[in-house]
């Protein structure tokens, strides 16, 4: 079997056999097949898509080109939330402490940046000190420990997916859903989880455009992980305009301490106690929805969620003392305020640019072995929907390279749609729920 005859099947539009499949994976985990086969590979799919069939047995290449996690061990239902990212995307980092200070057991196996969303890991390391990359030992002891571990694959968890993730990023591969799937399938059923609760975006933000595509890749995921023996959910949510207000690692960082203060903004918080919610719900920590959004909120006000995040933060070498003084986190050295050249209302964003302005600003990568500046970044001051004056700050880019500057502001000049009237309607945040087969419409 060669490299090259499944590349040419793939692209002519054939269906590849779990065979081809596990012969393609498990090479190029190997080293046997390089970069640029693998990459006109990942475009083959991309473009011609691939059958459920197909998914399945990608899936599990990827699952099992690695160890698969055990924690029977330990007490209680193991339950994870996935996004698949988006533009201000820091949900996991609220609802992963607050779950685990409700006493479930919270394993969170986490990526870096894609495009121009950014990465929980990358977010995580702008605290000083803190180590995503723990031995599978040490993720054991700390979610002993605290009830929750946040981690970046390791070398024994679907490293086939480690490598793929990389090239997908640098490679404009990162939106075709069977490859999504894979994916976030492959690393989240290695961590030995009862249950999973998925976040997939939709909107000029999200990787999914359309609510359609969203809803697809939805089922996908669900259909996989139901076959595989878990409780699953998803939801379909908002990515039309960025979620919360700072994007950038250290700025995202900051905004999530708010909202664990109770603070922050308004969408953030609906959004991490609806995900928290679910996440309570699958675990059997509560018997409805409403009750588990009342714990989530209980955790959050009490400060236990946030004594929580201090904990892992410890356990996992990091200066904790970013929760009492969030200065500490990395700061970007410039500010530079993107006027409203009008009055009127902010009638839509252009979620995407706004994602790529950080990303050019240094906040994520364009290249494989790119450094990430943590302290780089937009603060969004208007959202959809908001009055804005000729000359009042619409958002506020934090840089440290004038070199960079330029790029980003054109991007966040550009990304704004200002008119004389409010928009008519703005969509709902949650737009509706997959559980299992069967859609729940939001709100019912």
């Amino acid at each position: 079997m060669r490299a090259i005859d499944v590349i040419r099947k793939k692209r002519d539009g054939g269906e590849l056999s779990p065979e081809e499949i596990e012969f393609f994976i498990s090479s190029y985990t190997s080293d046997r097949i390089p970069d640029y086969q693998a990459a006109a590979w990942l475009m083959a799919v991309l473009l011609r898509g691939m059958t459920r069939a197909e998914i399945a047995a990608f899936t599990e290449s990827m699952l099992h080109s690695g160890s698969v996690l055990d924690f029977s061990d330990l007490p209680g239902c193991k339950v994870d939330k996935h996004s698949t990212g988006g533009v201000g995307d820091k949900t996991s980092l609220v609802i992963a402490p607050t779950v685990a200070a409700a006493g479930v057991l919270v394993p969170m196996i986490s990526g870096r940046g894609l495009g121009h969303s950014g990465g929980t890991l990358d977010k995580l390391e702008s605290i000083p000190g803190f180590n995503v990359n723990l031995s599978l030992a040490e993720f054991r002891r700390v979610l002993a420990t605290c009830g929750c571990a946040l981690i970046g694959q390791t070398a024994e968890i679907a490293p086939a997916d480690k490598k793929l993730y990389a090239l997908r990023d640098v490679t404009a591969t990162v939106e075709s859903p069977p490859l999504i799937c894979g994916s976030i399938m492959s690393k989240k059923l290695a961590e030995g989880i009862d249950a999973l609760v998925l976040d997939v975006k939709t909107g000029s933000g999200a990787f999914m455009k359309s609510e359609e595509a969203a809803t697809s890749l939805a089922e996908l995921m669900v259909e996989t992980g139901v076959r595989m023996g878990k409780k699953m959910v998803a939801l379909i949510t908002d990515m039309d305009q960025p979620l919360g207000n700072k994007v950038g690692n250290a700025l995202e960082i900051e905004e999530c301490i708010e909202v664990m203060r109770g603070a922050g903004p308004a969408d953030l918080r609906e959004l991490c106690l609806e995900l928290a919610a679910w996440m309570l719900f699958l675990a059997g920590r509560v018997t409805s929805l409403d009750e588990g959004q009342r714990l989530a909120a209980e955790l959050i006000a009490s400060g236990a969620a946030l004594e929580k995040f201090r904990e892992i933060i410890t356990l996992q070498g990091g200066d904790a003392s970013v929760i009492d003084d969030t200065g500490r986190l990395p700061q970007a050295h410039n500010r530079l305020p993107i006027l409203s050249r009008s009055n009127g209302f902010v009638v839509s964003i252009q979620c995407e640019q706004v994602g790529v302005a950080s990303l050019v600003l240094g906040g994520g990568r364009e290249k494989k072995d790119d450094s990430i500046d943590p302290a780089v970044g937009v603060v969004v001051h208007k959202k959809v929907g908001a009055a804005v004056h000729a000359g009042e700050p619409l958002s506020t880019v934090h840089y440290n390279s004038d070199a960079r500057l330029s790029e980003a502001r054109r991007l966040l000049e550009e990304s704004y749609a200002i008119a004389p009237q409010p928009p008519i309607s703005r969509r709902p945040l949650i737009h509706r729920i997959i559980q299992g087969i069967r859609h729940v419409e939001a709100g019912t």
